[in-house]
């Protein structure tokens, strides 16, 4: 935890807590937002792991910092807090890593035995839906396939979806992640797939949205609706 950052946030996530002996009304536009500054700090300090945090002495520091008081912690002492925090940052990262690397495992190890799942080289893993033509044209690296999807995570949550949306999507084989590259590329124009994506072979540990955590399974519903013909 960089120590910039948190004093950005202890600075305008806590005006609720400065000097207040009541509860305040959150009745006007800078309450609320003020309210919702709060809010928005202190979900991020959870998911920082920070979820002792002292309230109390937060408040204090916003208080000195606004009234322009002289600090009742010094710069070395504050330092060597700054620094605690960020190893239990790191430690708990590590932590949860090691926790996802089980869970991971166990999940796709699950479900490589059900019927009908196949698990290529890679550990990309598939289920047939429904097939389309046997002998029909498969997409190369060099394509631009039309595919309707839908994405979602091992306990269920849809994070992308272009059937809610209405409109298949029209993407690059060579530009979507390499779970999905691989896929498409042993589909044929019709096939319809659930496709089970290690974290290794969709965002890893750089996740794209906050929606998706990092080493993330993805498991997808693919349709390989056609191939779009190629720009002579």
């Amino acid at each position: 935890m960089k120590r910039n950052l948190l004093a950005v946030s202890v600075a305008v996530g806590v005006l609720v807590l400065a000097g207040c002996e009541k509860e305040p009304e959150l009745t006007t536009p800078i309450q609320q937002a003020s309210y919702g500054i709060g809010l928005n700090m202190g979900q991020s300090l959870l998911q920082d792991g920070l979820d002792d945090i002292d309230a109390q002495a937060l408040a204090l520091g916003l208080e000195d910092a606004l009234a322009k008081a002289e600090h009742r912690v010094g710069d070395e002492e504050l330092t060597a807090a700054f620094n605690t925090l960020q190893e239990r940052a790191q430690e708990r990262a590590k932590s949860l890593a090691d926790e996802a690397v089980q869970a991971n495992k166990k999940y796709l190890e699950e479900n490589a035995a059900k019927d009908g799942v196949t698990t290529t080289d890679s550990g990309l893993q598939y289920e047939v839906l429904s097939a389309g033509d046997a002998d029909g044209p498969q997409p190369a690296a060099d394509d631009v396939v039309v595919v309707h999807y839908e994405g979602k995570l091992v306990d269920g949550t849809v994070f992308d979806s272009s059937v809610e949306r209405g409109e298949p999507a029209e993407l690059p084989v060579n530009g979507v992640i390499p779970g999905w590259m691989e896929a498409l590329q042993l589909m044929h124009v019709g096939d319809k797939w659930k496709v089970t994506l290690p974290s290794e072979l969709a965002y890893g540990e750089r996740s794209p949205s906050p929606v998706i955590p990092p080493n993330s399974i993805l498991v997808f519903e693919m349709e390989l609706i056609s191939i779009n013909p190629r720009q002579e």
